[in-house]
């Protein structure tokens, strides 16, 4: 019994979405799908009613994608996008950051899977750059994410007002675990900023998280910490924990010959790769 993870899946994309119906059956083993599988509640349910016949438990957190509005006929925007999104999980049974978290008892040995959705609120920035000025500094560069036009914080005032009722929601929940357990936390968006390795587009750092996660690993007892976002596949170890990147990403990022197969990523139990903090680990 083991447990695999997978993000940024984008089933928009016909040849994703192509690509997930020849997906194997697992029928032993959990998956956990870390965000952005598409944009529409209708399509989440066609992922779901097939990857929930395929493994024996799915996990399920929110990407920027997930949450768009004003799109593909989208009318619902914010908390209420995201809870019609809680709502099709439920009833194919797949756990969200809204329901208890379960405890894992498979290869590996007890772990409490923690699935969270914190948003971002600009500050993985430059110190002279000011949140006023943030998206402006991006724009220079000929980068503005499209959540700038599809993402509504709705009935926030804001996405960093969203992102602070967001972590100060799964901080609360994080403190009731019980210690001597370890955890995995599982999230669309980085959550230490010195982990958004983009050299092409840099500035687009800004979407992709909070320093307010940036010392989870260390506050909670973690032994894994699985996301998605960047489309740049990757394994890194801080502090004896380790950092799991598991993005499909667009047709452009993977190898279509290999198949979605090829990019489930074990998390559980751990790959035998030393913990020497030498990384990164590339994945291609």
């Amino acid at each position: 019994m083991k447990l695999y993870a997978i993000s940024d899946l984008h089933i928009d994309h016909k040849i994703n979405y192509q690509a997930l119906r020849t997906l194997p059956a697992f029928s032993e083993d959990w998956l956990i799908i870390a965000g952005d599988t598409c944009t529409t509640a209708e399509h989440l349910g066609t992922a779901l009613s097939y990857l929930t016949q395929r493994f024996a438990q799915v996990l399920w957190v929110p990407g920027n994608h997930d949450l768009w509005s004003g799109v593909a006929g989208i009318t619902k925007q914010g908390e209420e996008k995201y809870h019609q999104l809680v709502s099709v999980c439920r009833d194919f049974g797949v756990l969200t950051p809204e329901d208890p978290y379960p405890l894992w008892q498979g290869d590996g040995g007890e772990h409490i899977l923690a699935p969270l959705f914190t948003l971002y609120d600009y500050s993985f920035r430059p110190p002279n750059v000011s949140l006023d000025s943030a998206v402006a500094w991006a724009a220079e560069t000929g980068v503005v994410c499209t959540d700038e036009y599809y993402l509504k914080p709705t009935p926030y005032s804001s996405r960093q007002a969203w992102c602070q009722a967001r972590c100060e929601y799964s901080e609360q929940r994080l403190r009731q675990i019980p210690s001597n357990i370890p955890m995995v936390l599982i999230n669309h968006y980085p959550l230490r900023q010195e982990l958004v390795r983009l050299t092409k587009i840099p500035r687009f750092s800004i979407w992709c998280g909070t320093q307010r996660t940036d010392d989870w690993h260390r506050r909670f007892n973690v032994s894994v910490v699985v996301t998605g976002h960047l489309h740049i596949r990757a394994t890194d170890y801080r502090e004896g924990v380790r950092f799991e990147e598991v993005s499909l990403g667009y047709p452009r990022n993977w190898n279509q010959s290999k198949g979605i197969q090829a990019y489930l990523r074990q998390i559980l139990p751990a790959p035998k790769i030393p913990a020497d903090e030498t990384g990164p680990f590339w994945h291609f």
